[in-house]
């Protein structure tokens, strides 16, 4: 896998009170990923973008949500997330990755 097909599986890492909370207590991470991806696809792009081992990885399918504007209805679109649990005594920093 090169570096092209690891930012295409890994799209970006999601950020919220949740996941810093997963973080400290489980050593779990969040991504927005592709929605082809698979859970080995996750389990290597995150192994060769930071460099750590990965234990599991979990899929969950958001669906998008409707939405109406000035009388007019419209949806945002589905994505796919990945809680990807790392090995202890690893950790990931979220906020920068070698390209």
């Amino acid at each position: 896998m090169n570096a092209v097909n690891v930012f295409e599986v890994l799209r970006a890492p999601r950020v919220s009170e949740k996941t810093a909370r997963l973080q400290e207590l489980s050593n779990q991470y969040a991504f927005e990923v592709s929605r082809e991806a698979s859970k080995a696809d996750i389990k290597a792009a995150v192994e060769k973008l930071f460099d750590v081992s990965v234990k599991s990885v979990n899929v969950v399918n958001v669906k998008g949500k409707s939405r109406a504007f000035r009388n007019r209805a419209g949806r945002r679109g589905d994505w796919r997330k990945a809680y990807v649990t790392l090995a202890d005594g690893q950790s990931i920093d979220v906020t920068s990755a070698k390209a």
